[in-house]
């Protein structure tokens, strides 16, 4: 399999000028040469509801449509309480239903975050990978990219300016789209 990847990123933050939200799209622009990142934006997705799982709204069979269509997906979530936004565990239920349609099955994963304190999202970056794992998805365990001090290593324009940070995510790009292709072998 030699072919052009396609990455999809998922950031779990709303807010406009969300640290995470600029990780990811210096992560667009870190891909290496024989992938692309497309971003997928979570934030106008309806709460899930188990009442409307079997007839989705159109924004719901567009996000299922594009994870399916990925080879890989790469999430960057911020950390809140000790866990992922409820904004990106909204995203990831409403993709894995109704159950037995779960769009994520077997989808290698890379996961990223920022975060203005020192731990730099490692404890929602642990959780997301929890439900990784009862959806059937392939985490890549390293290199970890948690970006502590997010405030230090962004302008105020969004902009990632750190250069080991940006060393980190383009390390953790190339690992995935190792781990991508041999996912593909092996299957």
């Amino acid at each position: 399999m030699n072919g052009k990847l396609t990455f999809l990123g998922i950031a779990g933050s709303l807010r406009k000028g969300s640290y995470n939200r600029s990780a990811l799209r210096a992560a667009q622009s870190l891909s290496p040469q024989d992938a692309t990142l497309e971003i997928f934006d979570i934030s106008d997705l309806p709460p899930f509801s188990e009442d409307a799982e079997q007839q989705p709204p159109a924004k719901i069979v567009d996000l299922k449509q594009s994870v399916r269509a990925a080879d890989a997906i790469l999430f960057v979530t911020p950390e809140y309480n000790y866990s992922m936004s409820g904004v990106l565990k909204n995203a990831i239920d409403w993709a894995s239903r109704p159950y037995g349609d779960n769009a994520w099955d077997g989808k290698p994963v890379a996961i990223m975050g920022a975060s203005i304190g020192m731990l730099g999202t490692a404890r929602a970056q642990y959780h997301l990978r929890q439900s990784c794992v009862f959806l059937n998805m392939f985490p890549l365990n390293q290199p970890e990219v948690m970006i502590a001090n997010a405030s230090q290593r962004f302008d105020q324009d969004g902009n990632l300016t750190d250069q080991h940070t940006r060393e980190k995510i383009g390390e953790l790009l190339q690992a995935l789209v190792v781990w991508t292709r041999r996912l593909k072998t092996e299957r």
